[in-house]
């Protein structure tokens, strides 16, 4: 029986979560570098490239987790609990493949140039700014949620670990080297 996820869901948790963080600092901070500064642009370039990232890898976690079993939790929590954590999950997947697909798509419909990892992206033949507004609202209403999404999500997992006593963090700890 198997007490740890994938590897290659481990290391995507992990990596999504660095990309995650990439992606809200350059956001908070942005305003530190004055508008039309190369600093202002790494930032904002810095923020489409995370956030691309976050969706390509949240995908990838998605096929990933339709292709390994999740460990069993030990000792097993409440029926409650597992279904808040389903519930969580959930939300999670949702706004963070939501939120880029809103930046990218905005970027796209807004018909001005924009950048991933400095290569030109593709704009709408036919801008509709007012369209591309609506979605950066969509996209500034919705990433908040995510510091609250991120810190009950490893609240809980605190909470197992050293509440529940129980296998939940460990599962998705990155394996110790031997020596």
């Amino acid at each position: 029986m198997n007490t740890k996820y994938a590897p290659s869901q481990i290391v995507l948790h992990w990596l999504v979560f660095l990309l995650v963080v990439v992606a809200y600092c350059t956001m908070e901070f942005r305003d530190l570098a004055p508008r039309g500064s190369w600093q202002r642009l790494t930032m904002v370039v810095s923020h489409f490239s995370a956030g691309s990232c976050v969706l390509v890898l949240m995908l990838s976690r998605l096929v990933l987790r339709v292709r390994h079993r999740s460990p069993a939790i030990v000792p097993k929590p409440p029926h409650w609990q597992t279904g808040l954590a389903h519930l969580l999950h959930l939300a999670i997947y949702l706004l963070f493949i939501a939120l880029p697909t809103l930046g990218i798509l905005s970027r796209f419909y807004m018909g001005e140039s924009w950048w991933i990892f400095g290569i030109p992206m593709p704009v709408s033949g036919d801008p509709d700014p007012d369209f591309a507004d609506t979605l950066i609202d969509w996209h500034e209403t919705l990433a908040p949620y995510g510091y609250w999404l991120i810190g009950i999500h490893a609240a809980a997992a605190l909470a197992h670990h050293y509440l529940f006593k129980d296998n939940t963090l460990l599962r998705m700890m990155p394996a110790r080297r031997k020596r």
